[in-house]
This record gives C-alpha cells, sequence and structure tokens, in this order.
C-alpha cells in the first residue's frame, strides 16, 4: 500500500517538526543529558526523522500499523543521536518505545484482527531480547546492557512483519555494527571497541530489514 506523493510531503513535515518537539520534551524530561543538543545536531536529527517519516510512509501507506513505524522513526533518530553523543542509551526512552510501540500494535491488532501479528510481535522482541542477552553476558566488552534492551523494542518491530525479518534485522545489527568498528580501527581509533556506539548500527539494520525485505 503506497502513500499518494502529497502525502509523503505531509509526513516529511510531520516528520521534522515531531523531531524538534522530541528534542524539547528530551531536554526536559531527561535533563541528565545534558539539556537541549546544538543546533546542528537539532537539524541533522530532523533530517532523519523526515527521512525516515517519508520511508514509513511509502512502505506502509496509510494504514493502522503506520503510527507505530513513525514512532520508531522519532525514537531511533533520538536515541541514535544521543548515543552518539553520550555512548548511551537511556533507560526511560528504550522502555517508552518498547511500551508505546506495542500499545501502538495492539490498537493496529484491533482494528484489522491481526492478533497473530501482535503475538508474533511480542515473542520476536523476547527471542531477540534473549539472543543479546546470551551474546552480551558471553562478551560484555562488546555488547553493553544498553544494546541488550535495544534489542527487545526491535524485536517487536521485525516480529511484527515475521520471523524472517527477525533474524535477518537481529544478524545484520551485528554486521553493521562491526564494520563500523572496523572502519574506526582504520581511522585510528585505538579504542574503537568501547567508543563505537552500537544502538546506530542496530537501528539501521533494524530498519533497512523493515524497508527492504518483503
Amino acid at each position: 500500500m503506497t502513500a499518494a506523493p502529497e502525502v509523503l510531503v505531509l509526513a516529511g513535515i510531520a516528520g521534522a517538526g515531531l523531531s524538534l518537539l522530541a528534542d524539547l520534551a528530551i531536554a526536559r524530561w531527561l535533563p541528565r543529558l545534558g539539556g537541549m543538543p546544538p543546533f546542528w545536531a537539532r537539524l541533522t536529527t530532523a533530517a532523519v526523522t523526515a527521512l525516515l517519516f517519508v520511508l514509513f510512509a511509502w512502505r506502509f501507506g496509510i494504514s493502522p500499523e503506520l503510527p507505530a513505524f513513525l514512532l520508531l522513526a522519532i525514537m531511533a533518530a533520538q536515541l541514535s543521536r544521543i548515543d552518539i553523543a553520550l555512548h548511551l542509551l537511556p533507560n526511560p526512552l528504550v522502555l517508552g518505545l518498547l511500551t508505546a510501540g506495542l500499545a501502538l500494535f495492539v490498537a493496529s491488532a484491533a482494528l484489522t484482527s491481526d492478533w497473530g501479528g501482535l503475538l508474533r510481535a511480542a515473542a520476536g522482541g523476547a527471542v531477540l531480547f534473549a539472543g543479546y542477552l546470551i551474546l552480551g553476558l558471553i562478551s560484555p566488552a562488546g555488547i553493553g546492557m544498553g544494546d541488550v534492551k535495544l534489542a527487545a523494542p526491535l524485536g517487536v518491530y521485525l516480529g511484527y512483519l515475521g520471523w524472517k525479518q527477525v533474524f535477518y534485522g537481529g544478524l545484520l545489527g551485528f554486521v553493521v555494527g562491526g564494520l563500523l568498528t572496523v572502519l574506526m580501527l582504520r581511522l585510528g581509533r585505538v579504542n574503537a571497541r568501547k567508543e563505537s556506539p552500537h544502538g546506530p548500527p542496530m537501528f539501521a539494520a533494524a530498519i533497512g530489514t523493515l524497508l527492504l525485505l518483503p
């Protein structure tokens, strides 16, 4: 279900506006993060969010599940910005993405009677969280607990579309993260394993899978 061009334009404008509101809300809700980000960071985050709104509107059209994916777009951009700047994935934001995403999928299931998709979403979140938790316990230097917690909401979104998405989205998260670490090492970042944020690669892999995998 592809959205009309005017819908895509409106989606981009809405994404940019909601991103700026999210900047303000996070700065007030979580002052420990340092207040409002710099202007260039807010502008970049708004542009990324606008692009993701357009891509999700193109992918899902005007559908009951679209609001859940627009929420993912906002939170992906915000959490990636924070992780890049502070090497931190705040628990309130990750938990908010998980609970609000599930609530929006419940609403979508109520409208479409797709209860199987809802159950698969919950199971996908549990499976991806468990997988990351095991790997985090085995290799705590490679995967932080913030990344483990982030796996739960990403698994929910991937699971909503199918188990194939859970598998590829989870696997590609490690691949993209590994490539980023190698790139930083090649650029001379000796402590790249500790310095490279893993949240953005996890989001990139999950969103890429949601958009491209049928």
